[in-house]
């Protein structure tokens, strides 16, 4: 009897689970295709990403031997192209790169390019406090103190990526307008900080014997 039952009972999970079937197949199918072309379509998009980035790769490796071969106004269109087209990380590097070609024939321009990068809030915050750091560097000659400070007071705060060439270039802007006590400010940051590196610290030393003695009270 029990067997009988058993029958009956799988009769009607057969009969249930055919009118689902009947019911569901077309969603179920479509479901089962959607799955299959998400996958096939992200592995294809993953498969063009790289195919990208090599290429982006190997355009920008040529770039850098342009660069290094000191034809530097070929070398700057390829960084744009690239700045232009290529994935985001090497677009970022092309931009500080060709602002570096730049500023071997015009160093204002080039820091204008750095400007632009480090205001840009679609880059990184490292990479926007290198292009503050870079510009400054090409200004410290031109530049007034004042004028440096506001650049790079937040790019030498502690714990800041770049603070380091931040407080020299801070430092020589400040000996240079005979702030000494600006100058002084920043030759005991770069002093007192235990992660100065030591060709840094050296110069800061060099730069600390010029300034005049401490006035004793």
């Amino acid at each position: 009897m029990s067997e009988l039952f058993d029958e009956v009972d799988e009769d009607v999970r057969r009969d249930q689970l055919k009118k689902l079937w009947d019911q569901y197949s077309i969603y179920i199918i479509a479901g089962a295709l959607l799955i299959v072309a998400a996958v096939g379509g992200w592995r294809g998009y993953q498969y063009l990403e790289a195919q990208k980035a090599a290429e982006a790769g190997a355009a920008f490796d040529k770039a850098v031997e342009l660069s290094e071969q000191d034809k530097h106004t070929e070398a700057e269109a390829a960084f744009n192209t690239l700045a232009a087209t290529a994935p985001s990380g090497y677009r970022m590097m092309s931009r500080l790169h060709a602002a570096a070609e730049v500023a071997s024939r015009d160093p204002q321009a080039a820091a204008k390019l750095y400007d632009d990068i480090s205001t840009d809030r679609s880059v990184g915050t490292a990479e926007q406090e290198l292009a503050k750091v870079r510009a400054a560097g090409l200004l410290v000659d031109t530049a007034g103190y004042p004028n440096m400070l506001q650049r790079l007071e937040s790019a030498a705060a502690p714990g800041a990526t770049f603070r380091h060439t931040a407080r020299e270039l801070l430092a020589l802007s400040a000996w240079r307008a005979n702030d000494t006590t600006a100058a002084r400010r920043w030759l005991d940051l770069i002093a007192n900080d235990g992660e100065t590196p030591p060709a840094l610290r050296s110069r800061a030393e060099a730069l600390q014997a010029l300034l005049p003695p401490v006035a004793k009270s």
